[in-house]
């Protein structure tokens, strides 16, 4: 990786810590500029902090956990940094990326592309999981990347789990998802974007990006929360499917330390939701994080 620069876009202070916007051209997405939001809880200036890193959701960009979450506070408390991606490359100029809000931009599904289309650009797995930490610690940010953790909404719930899950280097020490695409193999959503990113589509997926499919194969300790709605529109159109998650796991042998997966009545599929059980989640990484 060569020299990167890194722009600050903009600053807030917020629970005595700082929410800091940052830019840069990106060689995982193609040379396209992306941005990245990082909390920095108030600790951080006296040393290096564990990072906790969030994704987000189809259709959302780096600024809908970092504004929407709840989150800062509860890092602030625990003296957790929070690192907020973008959710695709953007301004690839690819024929048909911006067509479908399901496909394309806001929509990369945090792995990397085969299809020659799209392989120069849609690279999210390498841009979150050595891109982004190789740029922090190169601008001498105070990030211990040893103590790494991933939770995500949604697509980005898909993500945690998978990155979580198929990591050789167990990059991170533990995983939570809130409302997560879990089987996407077995979806519309999933399909769709597997084929579309990868030349060997949805078979091309099932060993590396499916959640569903990684923990039957897993016999590694996991740290594993998952939270749904009952009331979550996309549950009910068969997108989400935590429970073929929650069954491959327990035939595995996961028990309910491991892995646990909690429907909570009545609630939907939005940041109202993730806003209510935030503080669980990062109480949840605290307790790996902090070891």
């Amino acid at each position: 990786m060569g020299e990167v620069v890194l722009h600050k876009v903009s600053s807030h202070k917020a629970f005595e810590g700082e929410l800091i916007k940052y830019k840069y051209k990106s060689a995982a997405l193609g040379g396209l500029d992306t941005a990245f939001n990082l909390y920095l809880p108030p600790i951080a200036a006296h040393g290096k902090v564990p990072v906790l890193v969030y994704l987000a959701g189809l259709t959302c960009t780096e600024d809908n956990g970092a504004q929407k979450g709840s989150f800062l506070g509860v890092a602030s408390a625990q003296g957790i940094a929070l690192l907020f991606p973008d959710t695709s490359p953007r301004g690839a100029g690819i024929e048909g990326e911006d067509k479908d809000w399901d496909f394309g931009t806001g929509a990369g599904f945090y792995l990397n592309a085969t299809n020659p289309k799209y392989a120069k650009h849609y690279n999210m797995l390498t841009h979150v999981t050595l891109e982004l930490p190789q740029v922090i610690e190169a601008a001498s940010l105070p990030i211990d990347f040893k103590r790494q953790s991933i939770f995500g909404h949604s697509m980005g719930g898909h993500g945690a789990l998978t990155l979580y899950l198929s990591s050789k280097t167990k990059q991170y020490r533990s995983a939570s998802a809130f409302s997560p695409i879990a089987n996407p193999t077995k979806c519309p959503w999933g399909e769709k974007a597997f084929n579309g990113y990868l030349q060997g589509g949805v078979e091309e997926a099932r060993g590396q990006y499916d959640a569903t499919e990684l923990i039957s194969k897993s016999r590694d300790p996991v740290h594993i929360l998952i939270d749904y709605g009952t009331g979550d529109e996309f549950l009910k159109q068969g997108q989400l499917l935590p429970e073929n998650f929650l069954k491959a796991a327990r035939e595995s042998g996961y028990d309910e330390v491991q892995v646990r997966v909690r429907s909570q009545e009545g609630y939907d599929h939005s940041y109202y939701f993730i806003s209510t059980f935030a503080s669980d989640h990062i109480h949840f990484h605290a307790n790996f994080l902090k070891a």
